[in-house]
């Protein structure tokens, strides 16, 4: 499965990327670069700071900044459109109060917004509450 997303994303298959690749797939929240850090038996920053920038622009991975500048990344559901730097994706992030874990959770539909005036390029729905594990 994972080779089979890097070919979908035409990315070059190398053991890294793979390695990288399954440290998100371990994980059903999102996750801090420190965290692949630690995941991470033996590597090169520049090189994981490469491949993180790489997957994002593929669509593979997504950005997720939730107030307090908290930055996780998370795997894209296989249903993201990438297009020209935008993801497309209908789910929520959610930020568990207690503790702080930052969710992709999908939702049926997104609510369609329009503004006058204004061209929206893209919508992001952040929620806060407690996680099951925390209820």
């Amino acid at each position: 499965m994972i080779e089979q997303l890097l070919k979908d994303k035409r990315l070059r298959l190398t053991s890294f990327r793979k390695e990288v690749l399954q440290v998100f797939m371990d994980n059903d929240k999102a996750i801090a670069v420190s965290d692949i850090e630690d995941a991470l038996n033996d590597f090169d920053r520049i090189t994981l700071y490469r491949t993180i920038k790489s997957f994002i622009e593929k669509g593979l991975i997504h950005e997720i900044v939730m107030p307090g500048d908290v930055k996780k990344l998370a795997l894209c559901p296989t249903e993201c459109h990438h297009e020209a730097g935008a993801h497309e994706h209908s789910h929520v992030h959610f930020q568990c109060k207690k503790c702080k874990e930052i969710f992709c959770v999908d939702v049926p539909a997104l609510p369609k917004i329009s503004l006058p005036n204004y061209q929206i390029d893209e919508i992001e729905i952040q929620a806060h509450g407690f996680c099951a594990g925390c209820r």
